[in-house]
């Protein structure tokens, strides 16, 4: 079975925050249920569209195997069931920074990430971000619920 370096259920609070940019992409701001992780996600909203109020399960994964194998980085088609089956929106980016800022004597880290430029940050509990590594390559999964 393929273990997930983090999953959890986002409700979308705003999309959009800073005003839209561009046609096809939207930034939603959204806040986990379980951690408690700030997240601003890119998202192509002409394929999956994501309004305020939206719940969502987000998964992070280094690799889509069901066995757990790491991932070549190629497209192999066929009947090999992954991941991403079961999931609606599948991403594959890279971690590009991975921070921490204190402020009023908590800790927060920031992890950021890029789906070919489509970014995503994750913020919340250090120890959350303690499983990921600078440059690591990841599959982001969305599934509304």
């Amino acid at each position: 079975m393929v273990e997930t370096l983090f999953e959890d259920i986002f409700r979308v609070d705003v999309v959009d925050p800073d005003g839209k940019k561009f046609d096809r992409v939207s930034r939603i701001s959204a806040r986990s249920e379980q951690f408690d992780m700030l997240m601003h996600l890119d998202i192509n909203t002409e394929i999956y569209p994501m309004h305020a109020g939206e719940k969502f399960m987000m998964v992070l994964a280094s690799t889509l195997n069901l066995d757990g194998t790491p991932d070549t980085g190629y497209y192999t088609p066929g009947n090999k069931k992954s991941l991403a089956d079961k999931f609606d929106y599948v991403m594959q980016g890279k971690l590009y920074r991975i921070s921490e800022e204190t402020r009023e004597k908590q800790v927060k880290a920031d992890m950021y990430v890029s789906f070919g430029g489509l970014l995503m940050m994750l913020k919340g509990d250090p120890s959350i971000a303690a499983r990921f590594e600078l440059d690591q390559k990841l599959f982001i999964l969305l599934r509304k619920v």
